[in-house]
């Protein structure tokens, strides 16, 4: 949301690729929460709906200062372009704690490769536009995003092996434990028919 108000005519002129696709992402984020919204518990619903309240909030907020207090192009850019890297910076880096845990458990199985993979192409694609617009509130964080996206990139392909052994031998331990459980299963059943045999042949004795 804060990249769409910093591609408008008033704030940022000639940057309708920024006001269409960011407007278009704020979109399907929307269906997105709203289907979240719609099949989650109360409890999660109420935290959602706060936090987009705060959200709508810093939005309302920041556009009435920019669009009525500041005056120039050039300071209405540099307060949302400023805003903006901040928010990009956070996004792009909050996948930090994911990487840490590939580093920490040598598997990939929960960092997966094509949101790295697009999140690289959105960084690279993003860096190139800035660049031709010299545009560097644009530039600051798509590259530092990119960089990001690289290293996950590279741990992807560094541990991606390691990740293929770990599965194998998940796998194969579930299949063991399922043979384990049916084995027992079936001892269960023949101890059973013993004891039924066992009680039948104490009562055939007295009339014997």
């Amino acid at each position: 949301m804060v990249w769409t108000l910093y591609g408008l005519p008033m704030v940022q002129p000639h940057s309708i690729l920024v006001v269409t696709i960011n407007g278009s992402g704020c979109v399907i984020e929307l269906i997105f929460v709203t289907i979240f919204l719609i099949y989650s518990d109360r409890r999660k619903r109420l935290k959602v709906l706060l936090l987009l309240s705060l959200e709508l909030v810093f939005i309302t907020t920041l556009t009435f200062i920019t669009l009525n207090m500041v005056h120039t192009f050039k300071k209405r850019s540099k307060i949302v372009g400023t805003t903006c890297i901040i928010f990009n910076i956070m996004m792009y880096a909050s996948p930090l704690t994911i990487m840490k845990l590939v580093i920490t458990t040598k598997s990939v199985e929960y960092m997966p490769f094509y949101i790295s993979l697009a999140s690289f192409g959105n960084g690279v694609a993003w860096t190139t536009y800035a660049l031709i617009r010299f545009d560097l509130f644009i530039t600051i964080p798509n590259a530092i995003g990119t960089t990001f996206a690289l290293a996950q990139l590279i741990l992807y392909a560094t541990y991606y092996k390691s990740t293929q052994r770990q599965i194998a031998a998940k796998r194969a331990n579930e299949e063991v434990n399922l043979s384990q459980v049916a084995t027992r299963r079936a001892n269960g059943e023949v101890n059973l028919s013993q004891v039924v045999v066992g009680c039948d042949g104490q009562e055939s004795k007295p009339n014997n």
